[in-house]
């Protein structure tokens, strides 16, 4: 028989499994060119890719000397959204649905630029690299022209370099997850990354600051609000290969910002 100090910690555990807690381990304030900083992506312990929402450029950001050591130009200005890193090439999406395809990214760069399907009234935001699938998924900010009843998320398949028609997988916006969320426009995918060692899908939501966590099949697990003083619009997602989660943030009207982020509770 379990002790009244045993029940409580066990009702405490299953109250933080329930309702995980989110806390700021560091934070990275960007210089005046990556205020709108609106996608990263991990290259290695000291480094990220990142994009911003008006220059054809990827920005290398080193976390250690705290400055862009190196600036890519991939393509003509434009509404960047999203960036991901597969081996030496690196993909940017803009917010047509179009992706530029930057091979050999950080030594004398080649560009494909790739069209889709999506277009500018799905406002396509999100962008993380699968590589067990080998694939890129994609993720709308916009509404799906035919249903109010989710947002897809898209697979672009890096062995054919085609984006499949219909979605993979689906954010169900009927789902209870969201009873608690007043606005009409329950989630607005700014962008995506998958957890290296659980599977599980990160998806933030910039408009109104959340992060959402999904399964490998689309299962709802659990839906976080995001203190706006620290992500005043939460833009991009990453992970390291160890599963620290990063979330940039554009400025608004101060810097824009790289965050590790801890996570107690989520299973």
């Amino acid at each position: 028989m379990q002790s009244a100090a045993e029940s409580n910690t066990a009702d405490q555990n299953q109250r933080t499994k329930a309702n995980p807690t989110l806390a700021v381990a560091q934070k990275w304030n960007m210089p005046a060119k990556l205020k709108e900083i609106s996608g990263i992506a991990y290259v290695d312990a000291a480094r990220f890719a990142c994009v911003e929402d008006e220059e054809g450029k990827i920005y290398i950001y080193n976390t250690q000397s705290q400055s862009i050591e190196k600036e890519i130009p991939f393509a003509a200005v434009g509404d960047y959204e999203g960036i991901a890193i597969a081996g030496n090439t690196a993909y940017v999406l803009r917010a047509d649905g179009r992706l530029y395809e930057v091979a050999n990214y950080n030594n004398k760069p080649t560009v494909v630029e790739h069209q889709t399907h999506l277009t500018a009234k799905q406002d396509v935001e999100g962008l993380c690299y699968d590589q067990k699938n080998n694939r890129l998924l994609l993720a709308i900010k916009g509404n799906e022209p035919n249903t109010s009843e989710y947002k897809g998320i898209y697979a672009f398949d890096l062995a054919n370099k085609k984006l499949n028609e219909t979605p993979v997988l689906k954010i169900d916006l009927t789902h209870e997850i969201w009873k608690d969320i007043k606005s009409k426009q329950k989630i607005e995918p700014s962008d995506l990354d998958i957890h290296p060692l659980t599977g599980d899908i990160y998806i933030t939501d910039g408009a109104k600051p959340k992060l959402l966590i999904m399964d490998a099949e689309g299962k709802k697990k659990n839906l976080l609000s995001l203190d706006e003083t620290q992500f005043p619009q939460p833009e991009g997602v990453a992970f390291t290969p160890e599963g620290e989660l990063m979330i940039s943030s554009e400025g608004k009207t101060g810097t824009g910002s790289i965050v590790k982020v801890n996570i107690n509770g989520v299973q």
